[in-house]
Order: C-alpha cells, then structure tokens, then sequence
C-alpha cells in the first residue's frame, strides 16, 4: 500500500510524505504506483522550475517534500498535487492511504 502522509502547520502545508508500494499490480506494470509518481514528480519539477520553495528527500524507502517557501504557486502546486492523490485514493481505495495532521 503506497501511504501519504501530509503534516500541515497552522493551516500550511509543511511536508508531504510518500511511502511503500500499492501492490496493484508487479514493479513495472503498476497503474497506481505510475499514476503517483507521475503527479508527485510532475508536482516537484514544476515548483523546482520557479524556485527552491521545497526541499526533496528520498532514501528509496520514503520520498519527502518539505515546503521552505509557502508561496502562491508552491500552495497551488501541492494542493493539485493533493487533490489528484485524493481521486487517485477515491478509485483505489485499498491500494493507497492518505492521512493528514495539523499541527498548531
């Protein structure tokens, strides 16, 4: 199962966290593992292309995105970013969880 987890921090995104596998299908042939990596990656080269407003981790287990800048276009990105997530979510429900905290 791929798990999402998303800390927020007086109502602003602070990190996302990305982790696992969904299982939908084998390495290489996995709809859902393509359709993350494919919005998540999107997300993180766009908000790259205007200005260092993320830093981005990824240990081959966990892929991290913490905001430094929460301008207009890096809230804008993410929050497409998170909306796509959330339908990708709503289709295959046991293959991904998103989960969300807001720290104060």
């Amino acid at each position: 199962m791929i798990k999402i987890k998303i800390c927020r921090k007086k109502n602003q995104i602070h990190s996302i966290a990305i982790s696992g596998h969904s299982g939908y299908a084998s390495s290489g042939y996995d709809i859902v593992c393509s359709a993350v990596s494919s919005v998540v990656t999107t997300t993180i080269n766009g908000i790259l292309s205007f200005a260092e407003t993320i830093h981005t981790t990824d240990d081959g287990e966990v892929l991290e995105i913490v905001v430094l800048n929460n301008d207009k276009i890096t809230k804008t990105l993410l929050v497409n970013m998170i909306n796509l997530l959330q339908e990708i979510e709503k289709q295959y429900k046991k293959y991904i969880r998103m989960e969300e905290n807001n720290e104060f």
